[in-house]
């Protein structure tokens, strides 16, 4: 135990330059524009959530964005509804520091060709729990060991000597726990569950993240989660589990597309495979697809990265433009 809190603290202390980089900028800057990436999930939504809060602790104007809206979920969280989704309200040449928060990537931030063409005065700050892909900040935080994003806003907080207050802490926990399904992945380690213990001290209330995040599947949803696990097929040369859930089964089952988050981790608890692939299909064609393993000797990152997405060794996404079809009881890439 001893251990391995020294090797946290001695990362933690590796990061710190960087974390008082950020907070110099911050500080200095006039207005701050925070995105996260487009079809948030609980960990995006409560690391801008968390950021706004931070910022206002010190006085700061800023704008937050994502492409799309926050899952209703996490609506529970404050400032949730200041986040704004029409990309035409904002000004991009008004602002002179973009903070990044569990984007990943530049192309998940939706603000492609305004990062690319960004002036000299406007600075990039990535605050992440992803593995690099692409250089876009000039001033990167991130921890791909950390189990979210706000667990890498927590060291944050704690090294540039901000206050924790009940808000922030629901924020942290929340996409800690969304981000784990309530501590069951790998990447849950003693400082996650040291860093939740602390956000409880904080007042952050367990029971209505849990209740809010995990007890709201429609009964279209329950449905659906069944179709994917009927659908479910296991490949026995690589052991590798699969299914797939077409546009007209999410239609039919009359559900909201945020109501499917989850499926991916859930069936990955399978025992004897050594991986999980979801794909499902979206309105406009092609598949979302999520990856999942147990083992510590896959990396499904490899395979999303070589296919456009990113993600985590154990998790991980991407979308491919394809048309997929049932012919005797196997799916064919047409």
């Amino acid at each position: 135990m001893a251990g391995i809190m020294r090797k946290i603290q001695a990362k933690i202390k590796k990061m710190a330059k960087n974390f008082r980089l950020a907070f110099e900028q911050i500080k200095k800057a006039n207005n701050i524009l925070l995105v996260t990436h487009a079809k948030p999930d609980g960990d995006a939504v409560s690391s801008i959530c968390a950021m706004m809060l931070i910022l206002e602790q010190i006085g700061k104007n800023y704008t937050a964005y994502c492409k799309d809206p926050a899952p209703k979920q996490f609506l529970f969280l404050p400032r949730s509804e200041k986040i704004i989704t029409n990309k035409k309200d904002i000004k991009f040449s008004d602002f002179d520091t973009i903070i990044s928060l569990d984007c990943g990537s530049l192309s998940r931030t939706t603000l492609i060709e305004e990062i690319k063409t960004k002036k000299a005065y406007q600075k990039v700050i990535e605050f992440d729990h992803h593995i690099k892909i692409d250089n876009f900040s000039e001033i990167e935080v991130r921890d791909p060991v950390a189990a979210s994003t706000t667990e890498v806003l927590y060291h944050f907080i704690k090294t540039v000597n901000l206050r924790f207050n009940k808000n922030i802490a629901n924020c942290i926990l929340t996409g800690i726990l969304t981000d784990t399904a309530n501590f069951l992945y790998p990447s849950t380690s003693e400082n996650t569950i040291q860093i939740a213990s602390d956000m409880l001290i904080y007042g952050a209330k367990f029971p209505q993240i849990t209740e809010e995040a995990y007890r709201n599947k429609s009964i279209g949803a329950m449905k659906l989660w069944g179709k994917a696990i009927e659908n479910l097929q296991i490949n026995p040369k690589y052991k590798i589990a699969y299914t797939i859930l077409k546009d007209e089964d999410i239609s039919t089952c009359d559900c909201d597309e945020e109501e499917l988050e989850g499926i991916a981790g859930f069936m990955g608890n399978m025992d004897n495979i050594n991986a999980l692939l979801f794909l499902r299909e979206t309105k406009n064609g092609g598949y979302k697809g999520s990856m999942r393993t147990s083992l510590d000797e896959i990396d499904v990152s490899r395979l999303a990265n070589k296919l456009g997405g990113g993600g985590h060794k154990k998790a991980s996404g991407f979308f491919i433009d394809v048309n997929i079809e049932k012919e005797n009881n196997r799916w064919l890439i047409k």
